[in-house]
């Protein structure tokens, strides 16, 4: 589910373009196009999905991005980014924009100026940054990053010996700690799903492993209390289906925790229509906030899209707590995440600066910057697609409800060096030493169903400081790399 976008930079075909530093190549594409002749704007990666060509398929992807690059120029433009590498692993830490920097700064300087404290429980920026989430302050919580949201979340529920998480095989340490934390101190059991990976995959798919899992512990007579599961999985890419699930999650009337490490800045999505109890999210990733700083969201209210009554849950790590139930209609009792935000002083320069970067992506206009984001994600999928073959990908490409833009895939030319931990690593780092770009990606290791050990793909992030000729020279240089290494 997606909200409408809010554009407030001037419309790109408005704006003049530089074409000094471009290459006479990219200016006759740009020709061919008939850019400045009445070229579509950018349009959604959907239109191109589906095609069994994929050389076309990402022509039609290429041509899409081109046409709006003037304004993407100007959003490139708001980043500091050292200009001899090319920085690819936001999935891991984004980039402050120069204002949300100054701002930064200025409010550190004030604060010591002012010998400021910070207790607060931060209400006036979480209303400033609430609506561009679908939700109301009171169920805008900031943490410290995705793990301590998880934390927040995980170990304030009131668990039973032998109560029964659901989950993934795919997920983060931020995730399984505290639910391995819940199961040594409460008793609680994990029950993990294992993840199929690759294109052949659809919503229904990941729909129809949760409902069967499911029915099936239940059938052998345990009580399934929640499901946990991260949308995107940091390992693959593959954007578990938060919708879907939740239609399982509230036809077994369960609690519904969601990592969503990368969804803040990349997804324009709406939490109070997806209708999660708990979705934790970083601020310094996609979002590009300071470190240190996370989102988490949490149900406080009765909606239409999700029925079920609040889960009981406790604060665990606060300045602030309230001993009144929780509303059983549409109407907050109470701030349920200033239980969250507030504990002791805190640093209130990195939650302005955080929500100076929400703002600023607000006036972007989030569906804008999620279109741009998987658009380059699809292309870059087609163009592995092209030179490694479809069964190279790890992160499904066809069906958009799966589609993220994180990339994972597989770029050895002998298949099988995927299994091999030490040159996984070997590729990363040489691709970053020995290319001019300075290529700069990650890896990540996996369980694939039926493999005897763990897979070690390359995941590539692709953001609003990218464009086609990055993912053309990154594919070059992998290609080229993974022939070094056969």
């Amino acid at each position: 589910m997606t909200r409408s976008d809010t554009v407030a930079l001037e419309a790109p075909t408005a704006m003049p373009m530089d074409t000094s530093r471009w290459t006479n190549k990219r200016r006759d594409f740009l020709r061919m196009m008939g850019y400045g002749a009445g070229a579509a704007a950018l349009g959604p990666m959907l239109m191109a999905c589906g095609s069994s060509n994929s050389a076309t398929q990402a022509e039609t992807l290429r041509a899409q991005l081109v046409a709006d690059e003037a304004f993407w120029t100007n959003v490139q433009n708001m980043f500091t980014l050292n200009p001899a590498k090319t920085f690819m692993n936001i999935g891991t830490a984004g980039s402050m924009p120069k204002q949300t920097l100054d701002l930064f700064d200025t409010e550190n300087r004030k604060k010591a100026a002012e010998s400021g404290n910070g207790y607060s429980n931060l209400l006036d920026l979480r209303k400033l940054a609430a609506p561009g989430f679908g939700v109301d302050p009171d169920e805008l919580a900031f943490s410290a990053n995705t793990s301590s949201g998880m934390c927040h979340a995980i170990l304030g529920i009131p668990w039973q010996a032998g109560d029964v998480v659901v989950t993934t095989n795919h997920e983060h340490g931020g995730g399984l700690t505290p639910l391995n934390i819940a199961k040594d101190r409460y008793g609680i059991e994990i029950s993990m799903i294992p993840m199929p990976v690759g294109n052949n995959q659809t919503a229904a798919t990941y729909q129809n492993l949760f409902d069967e899992r499911i029915r099936s512990l239940k059938a052998a007579g345990k009580r399934v209390r929640a499901v946990m599961w991260s949308s995107p999985t940091y390992k693959t890419g593959t954007l578990l289906p938060i919708a879907e699930i939740m239609q399982v999650v509230k036809q077994h009337e369960l609690i519904s925790i969601v990592d969503g490490a990368h969804l803040p800045g990349m997804m324009d999505y709406n939490y109070g229509e997806l209708g999660m109890d708990f979705m934790s999210g970083a601020g310094h990733k996609w979002q590009c906030g300071p470190g240190s700083t996370g989102i988490l969201i949490m149900r406080n209210k009765i909606r239409a899209s999700n029925p079920l009554p609040l889960p009981k849950w406790y604060p665990v790590h606060t300045s602030s707590y309230s001993t009144r139930e929780r509303t059983t209609n549409g109407t907050e009792t109470f701030d349920i995440a200033a239980s969250v935000t507030s504990c002791g002083s805190v640093h209130t320069p990195m939650f302005q600066a955080l929500v100076n970067a929400c703002q600023l992506w607000d006036s972007i206009g989030r569906k804008k910057i999620e279109t741009y984001d998987l658009t380059l994600s699809a292309y870059l999928k087609e163009k592995v697609v092209e030179r490694w073959g479809i069964g190279a990908l790890y992160s499904p490409k066809d069906d958009p409800k799966l589609c993220c833009a994180l990339t994972s895939w597989n770029p050895f030319r002998n298949p099988a060096d995927v299994m091999d931990s030490v040159k996984s690593a070997a590729f990363v780092s040489r691709l970053q030493a020995e290319y001019p770009q300075g290529l700069i990606i990650r890896n990540s290791g996996f369980e694939v169903i039926g493999a005897a050990n763990q897979h070690y793909a390359m995941r590539v992030s692709t953001h609003v400081w990218h464009d086609a000729n990055d993912i053309d020279a990154l594919v070059n240089a992998m290609w080229d790399l993974s022939g070094k290494m056969a």
